[in-house]
């Protein structure tokens, strides 16, 4: 026989935590997504900036390999599974994959820049759930996350320009 929990008591509903959780998973895919395109780009940068970007781009996939266990970890204490393939990733995710033939350095910035606004993006879309719901741990999640990926994108961006 086996026992049987209590449901999760901690002032959020069901619905709500379901929601977050759902919400967290696409946050979660797309930072999974976004590092492994970086550190392809870190691996295959070339061209006359390989030295700043191999190194930045080091950076930017050591900070999205912490993010990712905090956001899995805010979706199992909401109560719910934290994806964790690469099949569930590629559904939950707006990012495409890293192209299979590494582009230029120009053009990898320009991917990772809009990777990070995406990401940005989603986080944001999640922070209105948990707002909704009085959800302040994954609330403040999602707050370090947007000001992450936006500075990393305008960064980025500043690479852009002529």
């Amino acid at each position: 026989m086996t026992k049987k929990t209590k449901p999760l008591q901690i002032g959020i509903s069901e619905a709500h935590r379901k929601a977050i959780s759902h919400g967290l998973s696409r946050l979660l895919a797309d930072t999974y997504t976004l590092y492994l395109t970086t550190h392809n780009f870190h691996w295959n940068v070339t061209g006359p900036q390989f030295n700043t970007l191999h190194t930045m781009f080091m950076g930017q996939y050591t900070e999205l390999w912490n993010a990712v266990d905090p956001i899995a970890e805010r979706i199992r204490a909401l109560g719910f599974p934290a994806p964790g393939s690469y099949a569930a990733f590629g559904k939950l995710s707006v990012l495409p994959d890293a192209p299979a033939t590494p582009p230029k350095a120009q053009h990898m910035v320009e991917l990772l820049t809009h990777g990070h606004e995406r990401v940005a993006a989603t986080a944001r879309d999640v922070f209105k759930l948990a707002d909704a719901a009085n959800d302040q741990p994954t609330a403040d999640l999602l707050t370090q996350r947007m000001d992450i990926h936006e500075k990393t994108a305008w960064m980025l961006r500043a690479l852009l320009e002529k």
